[in-house]
């Protein structure tokens, strides 16, 4: 099941609970002692910039797992998100050491150095994003991430709660990448076992087509309350895309500029799901970008269109269309989950915009 932690940083006292939950995450993640007290660091460093740059924000805690190459383990991810006035020197900012008064002196920088990945975007007006993974083991120093599509997102339970009846997921295989996003029927840990099922599932049957995969999980979630489900499978010696969705999920892709709207039929997998679903098949280019999300997402949101942001961590991709849905003054009205596929190699990095650090990240569970 996927479980968050939504810390709300308004004043100092929140920044002890954000150090706290990383704790949790990083023990649910088993993560060995130094790297927890890496994840430690790292949380208190986003929380205190928060309070200090943003006059507040939140801190978002997710363990993500599966990774893109195939090594076990789970990571947990820590973002912070906030509507405030942006980082007006972001060279100076993610200077390895440069820092506040206030914080513990590690700074973005160093945040950068010791997380498996770090990836921050920041424009005047909107706020900012940053999201930093934190692995069993660091990467060793010089590594990069291979070429290919990267996937990575971002899950909030509605209001608050300890689980999201949201969940997704990835499977790399040779030239195909399969991406699931699953929303169960409802909130809380029925909700989430229901997602949860179509998640572990997908591991076993990612090899085929995307309508094959929706009747399969049909007979897998038939048991729980049931889920809207959609997918996408990326087909790169193709250069194709194709997407099949059942219930109330959606996407968008980007093709040469241009989004265009990816529509799911109604139904509910493993409930109500219908003989046949449609299957859209679209083309892939080296500049595409997918977004999946749940119907926590405001119908009207907007797709970005930051050149610097569409090149960032698709995680940080994810977190900005999660933000600049709502507002501060608005919560989400429902679970939210927000998957995002790249086709980049590396993260993005721009002058003045954003900053990206290589690294991809593995799956939301």
């Amino acid at each position: 099941m996927s479980r968050v932690w939504d810390v709300p940083v308004d004043d100092s006292t929140r920044v002890r609970d954000v150090r706290v939950a990383a704790e949790e995450a990083s023990a649910c993640a088993g993560l060995p002692g130094p790297r927890t007290a890496t994840a430690a660091l790292v949380a208190t460093e986003l929380a205190t910039n928060l309070l200090r740059h943003a006059d507040g924000g939140r801190v978002l805690i997710n363990l993500v797992e599966h990774g893109y190459d195939g090594t076990p383990g789970t990571s947990v991810q820590l973002v912070s998100l906030d509507h405030g006035p942006g980082i007006p020197d972001i060279a100076a900012a993610m200077r390895d050491g440069y820092t506040t008064a206030s914080s513990l002196g590690a700074g973005l920088g160093t945040c950068r150095r010791i997380a498996n990945d770090f990836d921050l975007h920041s424009a005047p007006g909107r706020g900012t994003v940053a999201v930093a993974r934190i692995g069993p083991e660091r990467a060793a120093k010089g590594s990069q991430p291979p070429p290919g599509p990267r996937v990575g997102g971002v899950n909030v339970p509605l209001g608050r709660a300890e689980y999201s009846g949201d969940a997704w997921s990835q499977v790399y295989g040779g030239d195909r990448v399969t991406l699931l996003l699953a929303d169960g029927l409802g909130h809380g840990p029925k909700a989430a076992e229901a997602s949860g099922a179509a998640v572990a599932e997908l591991r076993d049957v990612a090899d085929l087509p995307p309508a094959e995969i929706l009747r399969h999980l049909g007979r897998t979630l038939r048991p729980t309350r049931g889920a809207a489900v959609s997918v996408a499978q990326l087909d790169l010696s193709a250069g194709q895309l194709s997407f099949a969705g059942v219930g109330n999920v959606g996407g968008s892709l980007r093709i040469d500029g241009t989004w265009k709207p990816l529509l799911s039929h109604p139904g509910i997998v493993g409930a109500q799901a219908p003989a046949s679903v449609p299957v859209q098949r679209l083309p892939w280019r080296e500049d595409s970008l997918l977004v999946l999300h749940s119907d926590g997402l405001p119908g009207r949101w907007t797709p970005p269109d930051d050149g610097v942001l569409l090149s960032c961590d698709p995680a940080v991709v994810a977190v900005a269309v999660l933000r600049d849905a709502g507002s501060a003054a608005l919560p989400v009205r429902d679970d939210t989950c927000v998957a995002v596929l790249g086709a980049g190699a590396g993260a993005g990095a721009g002058a003045g915009a954003g900053v990206g650090v290589g690294g991809r990240p593995g799956s939301g569970a």
